[in-house]
C-alpha cells in the first residue's frame, strides 16, 4: 500500500502529466490528445508515464501502450530538441537523398542504428515527402525546409545549427 509520502512524491514527479490529464478531464476518449501533449512536454513517451496514465484513466497499460505504438507520431525513445527530417520521396531519392542522409548522420556522429545524438540535441528521421519536390533533395529542421542539399550544404547547416558556422538559408 502506498504511503502518503510515496503518494506525494509520485504526485510531484508527475505534476505536468497530472495537469495534462486534468485539462482533458481524465477521459479515455482524449487519450491520443493526452499522449500528444505528454510527448510535446517530454519529447517522447516514457514507460513510467504510460503506466501512470493508464492508472489515472483506469485502463490497462496495454491499451495505452497499444495507442502509443500504433501511431508513428509517438516515440517511446527520447527524441532530440531538433528533428531533422530527410525527405526520401521519389524526387528527393532520385536526386540523392541517401547521400544527404548519410552526410547528416556523419556530421552528427550517429552510428548505425542511432537516430538521436547522445546530447539529445538532434533526432534524424526519413520521411516519405515534405512537399518540396522542386527543391530536391530536401530536408527539414523542425519546420524549416532546406533544399538542393548536398554533402557540403549539410555540413554548413549542421555547423550553423551547432553555432559554429554562417547562417544557412532556409527556403
Amino acid at each position: 500500500m502506498e504511503t502518503k509520502k510515496e503518494s506525494l512524491v509520485l504526485s510531484r514527479q508527475f505534476e505536468k502529466v497530472n495537469a495534462i490529464l486534468e485539462k482533458y478531464s481524465y477521459k479515455v476518449d482524449n487519450l491520443i490528445t493526452i499522449l500528444q501533449e505528454i510527448q510535446a512536454e517530454y519529447r517522447y513517451l516514457p514507460e513510467e508515464i504510460l503506466t501512470y496514465v493508464a492508472t489515472a484513466l483506469q485502463i490497462s497499460p496495454a491499451q495505452v501502450y497499444g495507442v502509443a505504438t500504433f501511431y508513428a507520431q509517438f516515440s517511446l525513445k527520447p527524441k532530440g530538441e531538433h528533428i531533422i527530417r530527410v525527405c526520401d520521396g521519389t524526387a528527393c531519392h532520385v536526386k540523392g537523398s541517401s547521400q544527404v542522409l548519410k552526410a547528416v548522420r556523419e556530421n552528427l556522429g550517429l552510428r548505425e542504428g542511432e537516430n538521436t545524438t547522445s546530447d539529445l540535441l538532434f533526432t534524424v528521421e526519413t520521411v516519405a515527402c515534405i512537399g518540396a519536390c522542386a527543391l530536391a533533395p530536401a530536408l527539414m529542421v523542425d519546420e524549416e525546409v532546406y533544399g538542393q542539399m548536398d554533402e557540403e550544404k549539410v555540413q554548413q547547416l549542421i555547423d550553423r545549427l551547432l553555432g559554429e558556422g554562417e547562417k544557412a538559408d532556409a527556403v
